[in-house]
């Protein structure tokens, strides 16, 4: 008998045309599911290893207004390390960029070291203007001598495409690699007492005990920094870490605000951590009275809120569309209860011929239960193919539409994240068939509840 029930459900499979609508609907409503779950997790592992390409893995940050001075022996010590790839230094400020006449860019600056930063961040991925032979970039500008330039991210110089959301690389590299600009900064620095007039380089607005002591940096763009994450390309100037200190800090040797370090492959960074945090004990306890105030953090850790933030929209957002999504449950509910009262003669005539309540009722669940498998994979096919091809899908709506779906101002990355989200995946499988087996089960208990005797009496 268990043979005729499993038949009886494969015939009802292949001749209820109605059945293919619920497949279809667990496959749509598995594929909304899966897209959205792999597009919102891979921004934010796109987020996270963003902030990893540009900062290594763990950084040591100085406190607000503190610099750590004689950096290259941390560097030295850390690199010692056999878990420690590589590390690099970086002095951080602010300013205006004037790149022609009347036209000036509120910019942040970074000095960092070139080559060593290639060790730590993909850098040499990021220039537009690739060094000959495919080495690390270097701040050297063509025809320029022993002159050194800076790097300008590609966002400093305006906008995208507001149609396609696309660069013109070509035409920026021609416009502005070689270009003089002039950098406006500054820092804070000791002073007996300001000049509260504001004469001088005194600014009105500094605290008793200090002034602003501004600074005017010339140089040339020797290369232009297209990483595809916005922040980076729309604000940040890099100059080397050395021209940025001795403008700001002259005299004081080689200072930064941050170590940038990155690991081993195959090394686990909270492993790590307390190894770095007593190489910087070593190294500043016996150097800065502030060393037990500098923090000591892997890059994730550092984006930890924003994507704590991130993740509650991500479940908020999967909550709405599987509430929405369970409308499947009462579809297949309706459609095997319709069959199962159209049906009533064929069950009581398998139920006279001795199959019993409860194969009866297993025969509409498996049937539910198949409908689910079936409509899972279909729609883990479907959200495979569309999560792959969400570039080419959005490319197309918007040639076709004129509507940019998604923009790199708003979304920070030039790319929309295309991993699809295999545990995603399969919790939403297995849901979908859980799913289809809810919604089959009070039919089930219909159908085994029907009694031969009443249905055939009058047949």
């Amino acid at each position: 008998m268990q043979y005729l029930s499993v038949f009886l459900c494969l015939k009802y499979l292949q001749k209820r045309k109605i059945v293919l609508l619920s497949v279809a609907a667990v496959a749509m409503s598995s594929a909304l599911l899966i897209t959205v779950a792999s597009l919102f997790t891979g921004f934010i592992n796109a987020v996270e290893s963003g902030a990893g390409e540009h900062m290594g893995d763990i950084v040591i940050n100085a406190p607000s207004g503190l610099r750590i001075s004689n950096y290259d022996v941390l560097i030295k010590q850390l690199e010692e390390d056999e878990a420690i790839a590589g590390a690099t230094a970086v002095l951080g400020s602010q300013g205006l960029l004037l790149l022609s006449r009347g036209d000036v860019r509120a910019v942040r600056i970074w000095g960092i070291e070139l080559p060593e930063r290639d060790k730590v961040t993909s850098i040499r991925e990021f220039v537009l203007r690739a060094p000959e032979g495919g080495g690390a970039p270097t701040f050297a500008v063509e025809d320029g001598g022993e002159e050194l330039g800076g790097f300008v991210g590609i966002g400093v110089f305006g906008d995208p495409d507001e149609v396609t959301d696309e660069y013109d690389l070509a035409g920026v590299q021609e416009a502005f690699i070689g270009r003089p600009v002039l950098l406006t900064t500054g820092a804070v620095a000791d002073s007996g007492r300001i000049d509260e007039a504001g004469g001088g380089e005194a600014d009105a607005g500094a605290s008793r005990g200090q002034r602003f002591r501004r600074r005017t940096i010339r140089f040339r763009i020797a290369n232009i920094v297209f990483s595809g994450m916005y922040e980076f390309d729309k604000n940040f100037v890099y100059l080397p870490i050395s021209m940025l200190a001795e403008e700001l800090y002259p005299g004081q040797g080689k200072v930064a605000d941050m170590v940038q370090i990155r690991l081993a492959k195959g090394v686990d960074v909270d492993g790590q951590m307390d190894r770095v945090r007593g190489i910087w004990r070593d190294f500043a306890e016996d150097r800065f009275t502030w060393a037990g105030y500098a923090s000591v953090e892997s890059a994730r850790a550092m984006q930890a809120q924003l994507i704590a933030e991130y993740r509650k929209q991500m479940a908020m957002l999967m909550l709405i569309f599987g509430v929405v999504s369970f409308g499947v449950v009462l579809l297949i509910f309706c459609i095997f209860y319709l069959i199962v009262m159209t049906r009533r003669k064929d069950i009581a005539i398998v139920k006279s011929c001795g199959l019993s309540g409860g194969a009866v009722a297993w025969m509409f669940l498996a049937f539910g239960l198949s409908v689910g498998f079936a409509g899972s994979v279909l729609g883990v096919g479907m959200g495979y193919a569309v999560t792959r091809n969400v570039n080419v899908i959005e490319q197309w709506i918007s040639s076709l539409f004129g509507l940019k779906l998604w923009k790199s101002s708003t979304y920070m990355f030039s790319r929309i994240p295309s991993e699809i989200d295999w545990p995603s995946a399969g919790w939403v499988a297995a849901a979908a068939i859980l799913a289809a087996g809810i919604g089959a089960l009070i039919p089930a208990i219909a159908a085994a509840r029907v009694r031969p005797v009443r249905i055939l009496r009058y047949e």
